[in-house]
């Protein structure tokens, strides 16, 4: 097959889970014998046209602009200008896959214009991050969403809760859509032993301290703010011997004002954005890993957790019951709910012969549900049967 994807993130370029799933799943379609070409923006730390681990990647030119939404539309259009291009040149593509709306005008053009049948990957939704649609905005975005998902001829949600919101939401029927989990390279998070440990780990917390962590963006539906507001309670039963680290880029000025608040400033420590290697290291010498998320429709955060053995405590949102089986690999608790959050902290901290427990089994899990050879095959199997039904019908 060849397969012509469109996808507004991709290393160098790394805004969110999109970029990693894309990053890892089409090497595995390469190994498959199939041959994939890949359009994104550029970035200037990276060439224009490169092979990524057999991706054939396109990067196109963006006029940039101060508007977010203008910026989409430049992307659409450079997108559907080069992949026109593609097409013309290297001819016979069986399939356009596009990753979420950003790219949706480019792919429908693409599809309409050479009559090639499109696929979807919603990674998320408009009206699951924002509880509903509330603005013109939003209404922007879903529009854009509900657009994409039916012009497109299968679409691909990531867990069986995203496949009830998307039913839900955007109307699309239940039998149009697949749920091929996210997945994650295992290997990548193996344990460093070129460093020294405990020197490293006094960069964030004192010798008697437990370090516990969330990693990832800070937008509210996160609940970072609900992290924080389980800390008192985690603190007055460990004796206030835990730090908590906050890792990631963005605008955090909101959170250090409510850890001030609340008298927790020497208990909280904010690293800012940290690079893959730095946070390998970071993982291997922490605690507990907290995702409070208030939306969440996977959390490939909590598998590269269980990638690196490090216990996980998420919420019940959406996707993530799914991904973290409760008491088994990690511990599910309330959304939030801070009392049930720190609940949830204090199993793992208390029980050490538990938390061991719950690392072994989520590890395990790892290779029986996430590893990507296997989801790779399960995306072939559906591109497989969208070109067998092409093939049935005159366009």
């Amino acid at each position: 097959m060849k397969i012509l994807v469109l996808c507004w993130e991709f290393p160098p370029r790394i805004v969110g889970g999109i970029a990693r799933h894309v990053a890892e799943l089409y090497p595995e379609l390469v190994k498959l014998g199939h041959d994939i070409h890949l359009i994104t923006p550029e970035v200037p730390s990276a060439s224009l046209y490169e092979v990524v681990e057999g991706i054939h990647v396109h990067r196109v030119p963006v006029a940039q602009s101060n508007d977010f939404f203008h910026w989409v539309v430049n992307l659409n259009e450079s997108m559907g200008d080069h992949g026109g291009k593609l097409i013309q040149e290297e001819g016979d593509f069986d399939l356009i896959h596009a990753h979420d709306w950003l790219v949706g005008d480019g792919a429908i053009a693409l599809k309409h214009t050479f009559k090639i049948p499109l696929i979807a990957t919603l990674h998320a939704t408009e009206h699951g991050r924002c509880n509903g649609i509330h603005n013109d905005t939003q209404r922007y975005i879903y529009g854009k969403e509900n657009l994409l998902a039916y012009n497109a001829w299968r679409v691909i949600v990531c867990t069986e809760y995203m496949r009830s919101e998307v039913v839900r939401t955007l109307h699309i029927p239940g039998n149009k859509i697949d749920v091929i989990y996210n997945g994650i390279r295992p290997e990548k998070k193996q344990h460093h032993q070129d460093f020294h440990a405990q020197d490293f780990r006094r960069q964030f917390a004192t010798d008697h301290e437990k370090i516990v962590y969330y990693v990832g963006r800070m937008a509210y539906e996160k609940g970072v703010q609900v992290l924080i507001n389980a800390a008192p309670r985690v603190l007055w039963e460990m004796g206030d011997d835990v730090k908590f680290v906050i890792v990631g880029g963005g605008n955090t000025d909101h959170l250090k004002q409510q850890v001030w608040d609340l008298g927790l400033w020497h208990k909280f420590y904010f690293t800012g954005f940290l690079s893959d290697e730095y946070l390998d290291k970071f993982q291997t010498v922490a605690d507990c890993a907290v995702f409070p998320s208030l939306y969440e429709p996977f959390g490939i955060v909590a598998l590269e957790s269980f990638a690196s053995r490090v216990p996980v405590v998420v919420s019940d949102s959406c996707g993530l019951p799914e991904v973290v089986q409760h008491t088994k690999t990690g511990i599910v608790t309330k959304v939030n709910n801070s009392d049930s959050l720190a609940w949830g902290i204090l199993e793992v901290l208390k029980n050490p012969g538990y938390r061991q427990w719950l690392i072994d089994n989520a590890y395990q899990d790892l290779e029986r549900r996430f590893r990507w050879p296997k989801l790779a095959k399960r995306t072939e199997t559906v591109y497989a049967r969208v070109i067998k039904e092409r093939s049935l019908i005159d366009w």
